[in-house]
């Protein structure tokens, strides 16, 4: 083959190489164009304002998980023979706080033969998963502290759990109990069709006066399921 002719064919090889190159770079285009900007979401982290799919497990002051989201984590606390709540994933927005004080979950409880009921974070809880969540990424893990941990503390006088059927002969430090709570309490005494929520309250110490109490937990462990930019 003369000089001529292979540079004929060198020319038609590097033409065809840049003609499946620009193909191949159309093509990338075209998907990510496809997927508009959430594809970002796998690589930057989260922004304040982002719109968030949390899982998550909360945990009492023994370090016992006691409402999960994790479908792992319900079974093996299940098969240890240890009874706790299971939630929905929580949907929420980057560092943005809750209006309303409290903030319902819909969890089911394996109590008294099983039903669903709505459980009540706090409104401090809420803000601390939704701060934290800034700046991690898809599928990140991260242990986080509630701020009502040791502040939530209440006596339950001996009338109190006569109202609530509880038998205070029955109760030892560090026992569970799922007790109701309101944003308004005055107006649901007597008042059936008053919103209220179920809440884990921890027995601290028991005495003749009644029953102190913690309706709060120290820490949660939170994962990133997925999220999109706003």
């Amino acid at each position: 083959m003369g000089e001529k002719k292979k540079k004929e064919a060198t020319v038609k090889t590097w033409k065809k190489a840049l003609f499946v190159a620009a193909a191949l770079l159309f093509i990338v285009v075209m998907v990510v164009s496809s997927m508009g900007m959430n594809w970002i979401s796998g690589i930057a982290p989260i922004k304040p304002g982002d719109a968030v799919l949390v899982d998550y497990t909360i945990y009492d002051s023994t370090g016992r998980p006691f409402l999960t989201t994790d479908q792992q984590v319900y079974k093996e606390q299940v098969a240890k023979g240890a009874s706790l709540l299971f939630a929905k994933q929580l949907t929420l927005t980057a560092n943005q706080s809750y209006r309303q004080a409290l903030f319902p979950i819909l969890v089911y409880s394996p109590m008294n033969g099983g039903s669903y009921q709505e459980f009540a974070l706090y409104n401090p809880e809420y803000a601390a998963i939704s701060n934290a969540i800034v700046g991690m990424k898809t599928n990140e893990k991260k242990r986080i502290v509630l701020p009502t941990s040791g502040t939530m503390t209440t006596l339950l006088s001996p009338e109190d759990l006569v109202k609530t059927q509880i038998d205070i002969k029955s109760l030892e430090t560090g026992d569970s109990l799922l007790l109701g709570v309101s944003e308004n309490p005055e107006s649901t005494t007597g008042n059936s069709s008053a919103v209220s929520y179920v809440r884990l309250a921890q027995v601290v110490r028991v005495s003749d006066a009644g029953v102190v109490v913690d309706f709060g937990y120290p820490s949660a462990e939170i994962t990133v399921v997925q999220f999109s930019h706003q």
